[in-house]
């Protein structure tokens, strides 16, 4: 569609920046939580191997995540991006950050561990988070997956939509343009200001697994792929097999397996084909921003050291 058809003005939709038609209906299915433990990282790579997942985020502080990295070492094949992760509610004795602690203690709770992501938990963090122990914790994160040979796509947050705050957002944009990446963006007003910048973020509302109901949660699915609108969609995913240590130490294990159950699922492979669902990944959306990574600005202090 030329610039006369869209009325003169209507800009290019996200999907048609990635390089897809007009009318394309583009869904990234991105499995999260990857390194929370070896239950979740098993199904994460089984749901992309054998199902309908397209990409996953690392979680870098967990306790599993090492054992990710292996698996992704060993299947260069497979987009993942680092899930930038503040809040972890993996076991006390696992929520450590992967900067030192005597660098970023504006970011850790009364007892030294990461906070929670409790409302409470979040609430805390974010008022009293310096935006400079901010950039040493996310350094530390991205620099172990890189450290550990492997290249991410993408950089999103765990748990803090937009990163919590507007100043975490910036940097963040900046160390994408940095490190050569995409970002996760989905809250106004940031996906104004990437599409400002001719950046490409979801068209459409962004969906958390974690937000549908477990009653009925395989047809919802279903309706929603059969809905799926032109332009580019994401869905985040947290799909894990839920065995017995899952269960024990996982209060959303039944949303992880119900997601892992569905993304498997031959009724999910077959919808996408019927609908002629475009199903991509962060790797598409990486090109473009690297792309533009010279016109993109955020907070200051986003440097290499």
């Amino acid at each position: 569609m030329d610039e006369e058809e869209r009325g003169g003005s209507a800009p290019l939709m996200s999907s048609e920046l990635l390089g897809f038609p007009t009318g394309a209906r583009v869904l990234i299915v991105n499995c999260d939580d990857f390194g929370m433990d070896e239950d979740v990282n098993a199904a994460v790579i089984d749901s992309i191997e054998r199902g309908i997942g397209s990409s996953c985020s690392l979680m870098v502080p967990c306790p599993a995540a090492q054992h990710a990295m292996g698996l992704l070492r060993r299947r260069p094949e497979i987009p993942f991006g680092v899930h930038l992760t503040l809040v972890c509610e993996t076991p006390a004795l696992s929520r450590a950050p992967s900067a030192p602690r005597r660098l970023v203690p504006s970011l850790l709770d009364a007892a030294g561990r990461l906070f929670e992501p409790t409302p409470a938990g979040r609430a805390e963090l974010l008022a009293r988070a310096r935006i400079e122990e901010v950039e040493v914790e996310f350094r530390a994160q991205i620099d172990t997956v890189a450290d550990a040979g492997l290249a991410p796509t993408h950089l999103d947050f765990h748990c803090l939509a937009d990163g919590g705050r507007a100043d975490i957002l910036d940097l963040t944009v900046a160390l994408a343009a940095e490190y050569g990446l995409a970002v996760r963006v989905w809250l106004e007003p940031g996906l104004r200001s990437m599409r400002r910048r001719s950046l490409p973020v979801v068209d459409h509302a962004f969906l958390d697994s974690f937000s549908l109901d477990l009653d009925g949660k395989q047809d919802r699915y279903a309706r929603l792929l059969r809905e799926l609108p032109a332009g580019l969609s994401e869905w985040a995913v947290h799909p894990s097999l839920g065995g017995a240590r899952s269960r024990a130490t996982d209060g959303g294990w039944r949303v992880r397996r119900s997601d892992y159950e569905f993304l498997v699922s031959e009724d999910a492979r077959e919808l996408v084909r019927q609908e002629g669902v475009v199903v991509t990944d962060y790797r598409a959306v990486q090109r473009v921003w690297r792309g533009q990574a010279g016109g993109v600005t955020g907070w200051g202090g986003a440097r290499r050291r």
